[in-house]
Parts: structure tokens; sequence; C-alpha cells
């Protein structure tokens, strides 16, 4: 699997990092920037396919990928050899429009202000009342959609009030006599020519343009389909003599003796409402599917209470800089990333993790931008603002996802490609064999009937929303619980795993040592050894130590200051505790000072089989008892592996551990041994994952450490926690969040949802389309007199495109933890 990971798609995600802003050499080597661009004019995949392909082709630019669902350009390009701006004009070259976002603009005005990584210090001597820029423009493409609608909506509204009059005197077929009148084919042309003229103007304007390029879209089929009808429609009433001629007689005639020939303008009038409507319900559809991102947007803070000059000051939260100093009352949204300088407080983080319970915070802990500190105040100096706070960082990435292809959209792409011009050629012949194959009275109203449905019912408007906004929602879905999805292809190939690697430290495990079993002697009281063994450990440096002593604070125990303290290289500690010698470590430390362990011998190898580091404790020169520490295993660990294997899925374990703690891990777990892979040196994890692709499985590597990132790198999926390092995580095609291993079945449960979804969406889409174009031709009027009216194709054709978007939007009603 080929991973591309580009300048712009940062994926640092909520940890405790000392990296200071601007430190990113590889963010000033790369020259590569991203832009989105809000485009205004497709009606179709193939309008996009237009605009990719032409924004791919200019000078400068990587790539680039165009979302009908969402009307966006995303496009990766150098900085020093194009700009937004020369962006826009390649759009507009293609005969559409595209706007520059707010911040892009910006960018490229030359201010010379990097706002990110500005001190409180510059930002003091910046001058007085100097506006910053957002660093980020979420919401163009949010305008965009609102006008759009309010366009759509006002032209429906205004079209049906006209069309109505003009449908109600196409059904009533010359038998109601006021309307059997010389003059109603005029009233009906008067009535048409403003639904025409002004509410289909983009139809026929994005056809022309078309044209010009030489391309042809939906939009020429609505142009040339209700064009068509409505100019036959004019000459018919201007000339009817002529027509009434060339129908054989079959004009009718009014009581004045004027002759009256077939009109079609209400085809014109209610095929171009009906297609708007449906562009409406569309739009508000389409808009619904980036309902994630409207919510994580609507998260952020909009004022900090920062101290300046000894003085509290609330200032707009795009004006905090790096190094202010933020107070937080009890009940307020953070407005930043920072580090807690004093208080203590329960955060809650659910933006972030999905988790509703708080998060106890103090002192020296990072919190996140977008929380909201429940209890207690807290001071913290801001350490990362605007574009690079961790909210800002999961909207770009989800963004990201939401405006890349799945490798299954490119065969939408690839026949909306060519579908215009193919059902062109359809409607063509359609309209030459009924114009011959037609009795002479009806050989016109026949070709002209179907000439037209075939075209209207053919737009391939579903096919281009059927990938988009499935990956949309189900992006949006994933990031609502924790799950980063970094882009379609990653989406797409996790639904088809068939094996899980997993990292046992810090992924399987808690990732740290901690106090686990206690065992005594007669005459020795657990308390107290846990208390002396605690105090004595309380100047050791080593990791097992410090578990021991964080174990006996939760116990509740008060620790006493040890004396003559002294560490036994390799072997353990001895110290005076309250005037009691005290001996920890291993059996070897006690056997040299002739000290009897046989009592404790057997209690020492069960904790070792169980995958525990068992430390001997004497007491004033005799056997006490013994500390057990280990590396627990996450209390949602074993659950969340049997949904693994419920699922199908091969799950191994992988680690660097001795085989007897990796094997009691596994066993805990519920992990068969031949898959547990223990004693894996850090550049050796990577093979393991090879071996597994090797026999034709799948393979998906979860883990969390710099150690992991080649085997994240090289599994066909890599599913880093996002309480990990951002070396792993920048490895990973998916990142978990919460650090909860629960999140990877339900990544791979989501991924698979959304799979079926865009496959439900390709079919109905497709199916629409193979059955739809033949009836409007009229392959089954010859036996059963069916034919397909051009009003009712108009309305088959919205129907699809709206029932493909809500099929795609069910994915946002699954309950939390339904993906498990």
């Amino acid at each position: 699997m080929k991973h591309e990971h580009q300048h712009g798609a940062d994926t640092t995600l909520p940890r405790d990092t000392s990296t200071p802003q601007g430190s990113n050499v590889a963010a000033v080597a790369d020259a590569q920037e991203r832009v989105d661009l809000p485009l205004t004019g497709m009606s179709c995949a193939s309008c996009a396919n237009t605009i990719e392909k032409a924004l791919g082709k200019a000078p400068g630019v990587s790539k680039a990928s165009v979302n009908f669902a969402t009307k966006t350009a995303t496009v990766r390009y150098n900085a020093a050899a194009t700009s937004p701006a020369k962006l826009v004009g390649v759009v507009k070259g293609t005969g559409y429009d595209a706007m520059i976002p707010k911040s892009a603009s910006e960018t490229h005005a030359g201010h010379g202000h990097s706002m990110p990584g500005m001190t409180a210090a510059e930002h003091a001597a910046m001058p007085a009342g100097h506006a910053m820029p957002k660093d980020e423009d979420h919401s163009a493409h949010m305008h965009v959609n609102a006008d759009e609608q309010a366009v759509l909506l006002r032209k429906v509204i205004i079209g049906a009030v006209l069309s109505v009059p003009v449908l109600v005197i196409a059904m009533s077929h010359g038998k109601i006599a006021i309307l059997n009148q010389p003059w109603i084919n005029w009233l009906q042309l008067a009535l048409t020519t403003p639904v025409v003229v002004w509410c289909g103007s983009q139809f026929y304007r994005m056809a022309w343009m078309g044209l010009k390029h030489l391309r042809a879209n939906m939009d020429s089929l609505v142009a040339l389909g209700t064009g068509t009808a409505f100019l036959y429609s004019i000459a018919a009433t201007v000339w009817p003599g002529f027509f009434a001629a060339a129908q054989g007689g079959a004009a009718a005639h009014t009581g004045s003796g004027m002759t009256m020939v077939p009109v079609y303008y209400e085809a014109a009038a209610v095929i171009i409402v009906l297609v708007l409507l449906g562009k409406l319900f569309e739009a508000r559809a389409t808009g619904n599917t980036s309902a994630a991102i409207h919510r994580l947007i609507g998260l952020q803070a909009k004022t900090a209470r920062v101290v300046r000059a000894g003085q509290e000051q609330d200032i707009p939260v795009e004006q905090v800089v790096v190094g202010d100093t933020v107070i937080v009352r009890p009940g307020e949204k953070i407005p930043v990333d920072g580090k807690v300088e004093s208080g203590d407080s329960a955060i809650d983080e659910s933006m972030l993790t999905g988790e509703s319970v708080p998060v106890e915070k103090k002192a020296g802990d990072a919190i996140f931008g977008a929380t909201i500190n429940t209890t207690g105040a807290l001071t913290f100096h801001a350490t990362k603002v605007g574009k690079d706070t961790a909210l800002q960082q999961i909207v770009r990435l989800v963004q990201e996802a939401q405006g890349s292809k799945a490798p299954i959209a490119r065969m939408a792409d690839t026949i909306s490609g060519y579908f215009t011009p193919v059902v062109l050629g359809i409607a063509l012949t359609t309209f030459v064999v009924w114009y011959f194959i037609s009795p002479v009275d009806t050989r016109l109203s026949m070709a002209l009937l179907t000439f037209v449905s075939v075209l209207i019912i053919a737009c391939p408007c579903a096919l281009g929303l059927a990938t988009p906004t499935a990956i949309m929602v189900g992006t949006g879905r994933g990031a609502e619980h924790g799950i980063l999805i970094k882009g379609g292809q990653a989406l797409e190939t996790a639904h088809k795993l068939t094996a899980i690697i997993l990292d046992k430290t810090g992924t399987i495990t808690q990732g740290k040592p901690a106090l686990t079993d206690v065992r005594t002697l007669a005459g020795t009281v657990e308390a107290d050894l846990v208390r002396l063994v605690a105090s004595a450990e309380r100047r050791s440096e080593h990791p097992l130590a410090a578990a021991i002593v964080e174990g006996a604070m939760s116990r509740g125990l008060t620790l006493a200051e040890p004396t003559a303290f002294k560490a036994v290289i390799g072997n353990g500690i001895e110290a005076t505790v309250e005037g009691r010698a005290v001996l920890v470590g291993k059996r070897a430390l006690l056997a040299d000072r002739r000290i009897d362990t046989t009592a404790l011998d057997s209690f020492a190898e069960e904790l070792a089989t169980e995958g525990k580091t068992p430390m001997y404790a004497a007491i004033d020169g005799k056997p006490a008892g013994l500390i057990a520490v280990a590396d627990r295993v996450k209390p949602e660990s074993k659950e969340a592996i049997d949904q693994m294997q419920k699922m199908g899925l091969r799950v191994a374990m992988i680690t660097g551990d001795n085989a007897r703690t990796a094997a009691a891990v596994a066993k805990e777990v519920g992990i068969g041994r031949d898959m547990v892979y223990a004693e894996v040196l850090p550049g050796n994890k990577a093979d393991h994952v090879k071996k597994l692709q090797a026999q034709g499985l799948v393979v998906g590597m979860v883990g969390d450490g710099i150690n992991d990132a080649p085997a994240l790198a090289q599994a066909d999926i890599g599913l880093a926690m996002g309480t990990g390092t951002d070396v792993a995580i920048e490895a990973s095609d998916i990142t978990l969040i919460r650090g909860d291993l629960r999140s990877v079945p339900e990544a791979i449960a989501l991924s698979r949802d959304t799979m079926r979804t865009i496959r439900q969406n390709l079919f109905w889409a497709f199916i629409y389309n193979a059955m739809g174009i033949p009836i409007a031709a009229g392959v089954l009027y010859p036996f059963t007199g069916w034919l397909l009216s051009p009003i009712i194709a108009s309305a088959a054709m919205a129907f699809s495109s709206i029932s493909v978007v809500l099929n795609s939007l069910r994915l946002a009603r699954r309950r939390v933890g339904a993906f498990r």
C-alpha cells in the first residue's frame, strides 16, 4: 500500500508534547500548500471530472481532487509556482467558477505575519488594535451552499406558480371550453418564457459554456431536452398551419376556425421546476452530510480570558498567541490548547474522544481547545493556537478525508465522463427511429417526447453523489467517535482487512507498570509491607519503583522518608525506614544477604507465569513477602479482541517483551499462542507484517510508539492510538484518539458500513439509468402502450439523486458504540 504524507495534512493529535512552535523542519523544506476552493456551476460528476483534470494539469499542482457532493476542489500546489488566484483562473477557463477562501487570500497577500508561531512577546510588539487574520476559513463552502439554496428556493417557487396553470391547460386536452381558445397557446408561451429564460437560465448558460469547450454534461441534457420542447412549441404557436400539415391533420380546430397543434410548454416548464426542486433537496441533503464538520467548527470558543500586563482581559480567540496565560472558570470552554499551570478540575473531552466521562486535570497536564471545564478554575499557558490546535487539526483531517476519493469512485467517475455523449447519441437515435416508425399524424410528437424523456431521465447526478456523500458521512461519523480516517482509500481498504496485529505495550496494555499483587508471609500485615517498601523506593529512579510508590499512594498510605538509601545496581535497593532495615529486589539480592526465600519462591514463580515482575522484600533481615508489578492489560482490550475475532479477523500480538510475559498477556485477552510474536526487535516488526501479507492476508497494524512506525507504514492499514507518538500517527492511515482498543473493530465496522452504502448507491444509480433509459426511449410501448412522460422522467431523475444522498445519511443515525 502506498502512503502519501504531504505537508498540509498535519495529523498531530491531543498529546503533551514539548516540540516548539515552528520547529518542523520538514514543513519548511516542503513548499507544498493546500487550498480548498468552493466551486459554482457544477451540475454532475462529469463537471467535477472536467475541473479536476484541468487543475491536475495546471503548472505547480501536484494533486487535485474535486468533490461533487461538497462542490469543493482540494488542490495541493507549489506556492512558488502558482497561487489560489491562478487556480481560480484555471477553473474559470473550464467554464465554471470558484472563489478563494479568506485564509488563502490572506496567506498570499504578503502581510508577513506568521501567526501560529508568534509568541506573547512578539504579540505585545504589534501595533495596538492590529487585527489578526484567522488561520483557517472552513465556512466558505457552507456560505456557497446556503446562497445556492436561497436562489434555488426562489426559482422553484416562482417557477411552480407559473408552471401550474400551464400544466392544467395541458392536462385538459382541449376538453374545457374556456381553455379551448385560439389565444391559449400564447398564454402558455407567456407563462413558460420566464420559467425557461430566468429559472432555467443556469442550464442553458452552462450548456453553452460546455459547447464552447466541446464538453457535454447534465446541463447539456436538460438544456437540449427542455429547449427543444420550448422552441418547438413556440414554432407551433406562431406557425400552426405548417405544423398541422406536417402532422397530417392531427391538429385541432377551434370554434373560430383557427388551427391549434399540440405544444409542449408544460414539459419545458415543469421539467425545469422539477430539476430545480431536485437540486434544492440535493443541496439541503448534501449540506447535512457535512454536519460533522459544522458541529466541530461550532465547538470552538469565541473568546478567551488572558492575562496581559498583569490585567485580565477578554479577547477574541483568534488573538490568543503561544505563551499567553489563560484563565478558564467552571463551565467555560477552553479556548486553545495548553498546559495547566495551576488549579484542579475535570475536563469534558467528549468532543475529542467521544467519551462522556470527564478527565481529571492538574498542574502539568495538557488540555485542549473546545473541551469544557466542568468543576474547578484553571490557569494555563497556551501552547497551540489557531490552526495548530487539536480541534482545527481534526477539522482539517476530516475535511481532507471527505474531499478524497476511494478507489471505487474511479469507476463512477470514468462512466460519468463518457455518459453524457452516449446519452445524446441514444436520444438522437430514439428521435430518428420514432419519427420514421410512428404513424404520420403522431410521428413528430412521439419522436419529440421520447427524445426529451431520454435526455432528462439519463442525468448522471446520482452517479456523482454515490461515493462522496457516503465517504463524507462515514468519515464525519467516525470523527465524532474519535476515529480519524485520513482518506477514502483508507476507508475502503479497512473493510477488506483479514488480520490485525496488535502491539502489546500501550495498545493492549496501559503502557506503564503498576502495582498488581502483594503476597505476605505469616506475621506481616500487607498494608505495613507496602508502606515500608514504597517508602524505601521513594528515592529510586527505577520505573518499577515509581509504580510501587504510586500504588501505595492510591491505597491511601502515608509514606515515610527513607535514610541510608542505597541502590544495588541490577538487583534492587536497601534503605532504613523508621528504624527498620528494608531490602527490596531480586531473589539474588536476598540470597546474597543469606536470607532464606524458600517460602516465597513458589509465589514468585506463579506471578512470573502470569507475566508479572515479582520483587522480594525483607524486613530486618527476615523474608516478609513479595511485591509484583506489571504493565496491566487495559480493561477494554479483551472485549475489543473478542469483537475482532467475531468479525472474522485473525488477531495477533507483537512485542519486544519476553515470551513468558507475552504468553500471559495473550492468554488473558484471548489471543492464541500461534499468533503471539515475542522478543521482536523494533526493526523487525514490519517483517512480521510482510509475512502475513505473503500468506494473502490483508493486514492491519495497531501501535502507538516510534518503533511501531515502520510496521504501521508496511501494513495495508495502519491504526495509531491517539495517545501515542507523532511519528506513529503520521505513519498510520487511521488515528484512534481515545486510545481505546475497542475503536479498532468500530473503525473496521464503520468502513464496512460505508462501503456497503457506497455499493448500494452505485447499484441503484446504475440500475436506475439502465432501466430508465430504455423505458424513456419507448421500448415497452409496442407491447404495453407505456410511454414515459418527460415530466415523470424529470421527477424520477430528481428522486434518484435524493435517494442516494438519503441512503448515505443513514450512516449518521448510527448510535454511539453501534460500530463495535
